[in-house]
This record gives C-alpha cells, structure tokens and sequence, in this order.
C-alpha cells in the first residue's frame, strides 16, 4: 500500500510541474503575437518617431516594433484625440501604410 502511495505521489508531483510549466510559458507570452514584438531602439528609435510623427501630423510614439510582420518598422502613435494609428515603414523609414489601431475600416 505504501508503494502505491509513493507512486501517486510521484505522479502528482510530474503533472504539477508540467501544468507549472505550462502557466510559466503562457505568462511569458511564448507562442503569443503581443509577446514576441522587438521594440525598436537607438537611432532607428529617433529616425521612425519622426517620421511617423510627421506622418500623422503630431501625437505620441506609444509603441514600437522592428520586423512586424507588414514591414521593417511600426511605430503605433497616440492622437491628440485618444485614436491610435500604426504607421508601417520600410528599412529607410518610408511610411508604406498605415492603419487605425481600431480597425475602422482599413489602411490609410
């Protein structure tokens, strides 16, 4: 009986440690679209800010990612208003497009 004991304890304990697992790999986004984002930084950081800002007229840079999956560089930015708009730029900081961060009906 002891020996059966010790087994279920065992076996408890492995399914613990993989459903921990599990939550650790969930909580650290791995495998999620908003965990995987590389925000941009150094002189790109400066050169994108710019020319998202001037792009959409003014605002704030609220948010920034190298390599998304539409172009080299996305910079979301804050409207005065509260809207959010993601500008899409190429490697020399082109705008390519950009997209009401509601989805209000499609690219700019």
């Amino acid at each position: 009986m002891q020996k059966r004991a010790k087994v279920a304890i065992g076996v408890g304990a492995g399914v613990l440690i993989i459903a921990g697992g599990t939550g650790i790999a969930v909580a650290s986004g791995v495998g999620d679209d908003e965990g995987s984002q590389t925000p941009i930084t150094g002189d790109a950081l400066q050169k994108a800010s710019t020319a998202a800002l001037k792009y959409t007229g003014g605002g704030r840079v609220t948010e920034t990612e190298v390599n998304d999956e539409d172009s080299k560089y996305e910079v979301e930015v804050t409207l005065n208003d509260g809207s959010q708009v993601d500008v899409q730029l190429d490697a020399n900081f082109h705008v390519v497009s950009s997209k009401d961060d509601g989805d209000h009906g499609g690219d700019h």
